[in-house]
């Protein structure tokens, strides 16, 4: 972009517990593949 490196957006996704604690985390996902993992991970 004009030059300039840029990221871009990275995606993530997290399962958090009912007190709010972080269980699992996604990194750099993809949304169409995001929903199964999801659920099989829950």
């Amino acid at each position: 972009m004009y030059g300039k490196k840029v990221m871009g957006v990275v995606r993530s996704s997290f399962i958090i517990d009912e007190n709010g604690n972080i269980e699992k985390i996604f990194s750099k996902v993809k949304a169409k593949e995001n929903p199964r993992e999801t659920l099989e991970a829950l």
